[in-house]
Parts: C-alpha cells; structure tokens; sequence
C-alpha cells in the first residue's frame, strides 16, 4: 500500500462533469463549488435539451502545475445519450485520454463504442477482466434473466483501444489518477447485489461483481475524491480501501453511485449513513443507483455538504488554500 501512496501525486483543482445520470433539471442553480448548464443559449432558449437515463458517465479533469488531464468514469447505458449530452454542453471528446469502466453492467458501458468510434483514435481503456462476462440476475416469479454483453475484446482491439485489463490499481494522468481495482468486502452490512449470478461450467454461482472499481484522486491540502460508479462492493467499502491504498485519511469528497436503491438496498441505508458520518467528507453527491429515499436521507443528515445530482452539474474543487 505504501507505494501507491508514495505514487499517487496530489493535484491543485479537480472538476467531475456529469455526461449521464439518472435525473436532470433544467431549472436547477448552482451553488458554491458546482456550475449548472444555462437555461438559455445566445438569448434563446433551445428546442433541444440534456437527457437523462438509467444510466452513469462522469467526465474527470485534473489540474496540477498549469497542465491538466481529462479522463472518462463509464458511458451510460443507450449508445446515444452521452454523445449527445456532451454535444450539448460543448464537450470536446477529443482530450479524453482513458475510459475507465467502475464494471461491466450495461449502464455504465453502453456508450462506449460510439464513442470510441468517434474519437477514431487510440484511446485507453481500464476495466477488469470479469467486463467480459455473461452475467445473469435471478428474481422470484421472474427466473433468470440475462444481462447484455456490452465489451468484447476482438471487438475493443478493431476500434483501437489500448485496453489496460487489470484487477489491481492501475495509475492513470501521470500518476495523478489511481483507479482502484477490485474493493475487498470489509464492512458486516455491504453484501453486494442479492440474485446476481455467473455462470461457470456449466453451473449458476454467485457473482460477487469483483470489476466494481472507484477512481481515486488527492486533491492538495484536502484529502482523496473517491468517484464511484455504482459501488456493488459498498460504498463504504470503497472509501475505506482507497484510505488504505494511498494513506490519506482525510475524505474531501464522495460522488457516484452509491448502490442503495430498490428495496433490497434500502435496508443499508442507515448503516451507511452512520458510517459515512464517521468519514466525514466535505462534500456528497449521491448518483444514479443510490435511489430517492436514500438521496433524501443523505440531503437531511448532511446539509452543507450534499450537493443535488443533475445531467449537465460540474463539480469544481480546488486545492486548500
């Protein structure tokens, strides 16, 4: 742990642009440390507009010694909507350096080959092996159900992508960007997603979703940004190993997924926010999978520190000082 710690250099300012959530409002304002898209344009008020969808896409930029470097957390889920949101917001594809995939379900990577495909360039791209699975959800009265196979390898390698397979760390940015690999399960109520299986040899087994990864940035004089895209290892889980991975207790934000949505999640919620009270981050903003009541929970329990998600919200932290 310690030469990650050693390795992961602090950055002066960090912005988190939202490409793709599961809510957006136009009408929203900004607030003291995030901007909201303008209602209007050039004095009009467009026939178009930003789309939301059940879906994540988080495009991170990092600042360090006048340069900068700009990296993407996941794709969204309909091929369409994160192309079009970043045309909307004037979003240049083209200074995105890596992809990283939190997992392989397909609301975190659905846009992915468009984009690639768009960029018609070499591009890296992070995710864990288990990407590539054929994943299966088993519910009462339904049976099973079989996810999308979003990522294929052959299919990556055509479209040029430099594809890092990894399921331990892997720096990014100049070492300014860690993304975390797989999470261990260390807290007693983060079980994971009940009815996800693999199949293996012919036999249904458990899927722990060991892809689940965050991205990890020090923010100067602040403490650690942990991104996550939907935390099936736990959030709480996911801050408490990237404090282990770079030796930085101090949590300036947390933003992402949350994973506490639906009735099987909601049982968590309290235990969650008793622990997340205990890391004390300067700054929330629950995201896509955390759900309504736990959104109205964490916007109660921490006040000065909640910020509202929305499609098109960017995020800007800058160093202490």
């Amino acid at each position: 742990m310690q030469d990650f710690a050693q390795k992961l250099e602090a950055v002066d300012r960090v912005e988190i642009l939202t490409l793709v959530d599961n809510y957006v409002d136009v009408l929203l304002a900004g607030g003291p440390g995030f901007t909201r898209p303008a209602l209007a344009k050039g004095g009009k008020i467009p026939g178009n507009t930003l789309i939301a969808e059940h879906g994540l896409s988080l495009l991170i930029t990092v600042f360090k010694d006048g340069g900068s470097h700009t990296v993407l957390l996941d794709t969204g889920y309909n091929s369409t909507t994160m192309l079009h949101n970043m045309d909307y917001l004037n979003v240049n594809p083209s200074n995105i350096e890596a992809v990283v995939l939190s997992h392989g379900h397909m609301d975190h990577s659905g846009g992915l080959y468009p984009l690639l495909e768009k960029l018609g360039r070499a591009v890296t791209v992070v995710a864990h092996p288990d990407v590539f699975r054929q994943r299966f959800l088993v519910r009462p009265q339904v049976g099973k159900l079989s996810f999308p196979v979003i990522a294929d390898r052959g299919d990556l390698q055509s479209l040029n992508a430099q594809f890092v397979e990894a399921s331990g760390p892997v720096f990014l940015a100049e070492d300014t960007i860690l993304v975390s690999g797989e999470v261990p399960r260390t807290t007693d109520f983060e079980k994971g997603m009940p009815g996800a299986f693999l199949e293996e040899h012919g036999e249904m087994i458990p899927d722990a979703i060991r892809d689940d990864q965050a991205v990890l940035i020090k923010l100067a004089g602040r403490g650690l940004v942990v991104v996550s895209g939907r935390a099936h290892s736990g959030i709480i889980n996911s801050v408490i190993y990237a404090r282990q991975l770079t030796g930085e207790s101090r949590v300036a934000a947390v933003i992402g997924g949350f994973h506490l949505s639906g009735s099987d999640m909601e049982p968590l919620i309290e235990s969650t926010l008793s622990e997340l009270k205990q890391l004390s981050p300067s700054l929330i903003m629950p995201m896509h999978c955390t759900g309504w009541n736990a959104i109205q929970r964490l916007q109660n329990e921490f006040p000065d520190s909640f910020v509202l998600s929305s499609v098109g919200t960017k995020l800007v932290l800058p160093r202490e000082g």
